[in-house]
């Protein structure tokens, strides 16, 4: 079996509203709140790095996870300042976490989730692997208004144990289509591309078809589910989820009204975010994401009574 243990997350101080985007793109701030849902977000300091969010994320997902000796460290960031080596090892480094094995996944936006149904098949051998999802993304758009209104910076981590934790992570379902790698991507020296269109046609498809084969695989209903925890990528996309579901949207918990979409960071940003809200509950979580790749799945979590 698998657990989720602790939680933790970190965002950067600076906020950047839609009026100061306004003033960027040139597109209305009423306008950019509309189209997104989103009325600030997070931007990282000169100086913070993937790595140094990563940590601080992890620091805090740690301290409440006790005393847990970690395992393995699998880190997801689309944004890595370099080539090689990935930010896994410098954040084991930065945690004291000497000689553990540290694994990157290059993987936006749906990362975290690829990693957390990593870790689950993986803790039974390495104990407990910390997860951590950490992106700096206001450096890597443009000016554009289509990607300029949307990113975030931010960092989450989630400890996954084989023994203990608030809630089990049931089953997951992941796939991947590189059929449409162009339609979002992240070319080196060169600012983020997507074609928006394409991107939330695929994703409104493909998270919703993903959900259903999982609960339909675990004999559960949509409407069994207590809380839905999705990529904060878009509000837009997240209502268009909740009706193909045919659930109320009240279910599906959103914070990226503060933070923007921090890309893979987002889903555990999210889910830090809620478990402090509600250290308690009685029906199954299900977390969901969709990213470049493209790559997406969703992963069933039932609590621990």
């Amino acid at each position: 079996m698998a657990y989720l243990r602790a939680l933790g997350s970190y965002v950067p101080a600076r906020v950047v509203d839609n009026a100061e985007l306004s003033g960027r793109t040139g597109a209305d701030a009423a306008w950019i709140l509309e189209s997104t849902g989103m009325h600030e977000r997070r931007y990282a300091a000169p100086q913070e790095t993937v790595a140094s969010m990563g940590v601080a994320a992890a620091h805090e997902c740690l301290a409440a996870a006790g005393d847990a000796k970690v395992g393995l460290v699998l880190a997801a960031s689309g944004t890595a300042e370099r080539r090689f080596p990935g930010p896994a090892s410098e954040i084991a480094a930065q945690l004291g976490l000497n000689e553990t094995p540290a694994i990157d996944l290059p993987i936006a936006s749906a990362g975290s989730l690829f990693a957390v149904a990593l870790a689950a098949d993986l803790c039974p051998r390495y104990g407990n692997v910390l997860v951590v999802a950490s992106e700096i993304m206001s450096r890597a758009i443009g000016s554009e208004r289509e990607t300029a209104i949307l990113f975030g910076d931010g960092a989450g981590a989630v400890l996954v144990s084989a023994d203990t934790g608030f809630g089990r992570i049931v089953d997951s379902v992941l796939a991947s289509d590189g059929a449409f790698t162009g339609a979002l991507s992240l070319e080196h020296g060169s600012t983020l591309h997507m074609d928006g269109r394409t991107i939330i046609l695929q994703a409104s498809r493909k998270m919703p078809r993903a959900i259903t084969e999982l609960l339909a695989r675990n004999n559960l209903k949509p409407d069994e589910i207590g809380t839905y925890l999705l990529h904060q990528a878009n509000l837009n996309l997240i209502v268009r989820v909740a009706r193909t579901l045919g659930q109320p949207g009240h279910k599906f918990y959103v914070n990226l009204d503060r933070y923007g979409n921090t890309s893979s960071a987002s889903l555990l940003i999210a889910a830090a975010d809620w478990r402090r809200e509600h250290l308690q509950t009685e029906k199954p979580v299900v977390l969901a994401a969709f990213g470049a790749g493209l790559h997406w799945g969703a992963l069933l979590v039932s609590p621990v009574i």
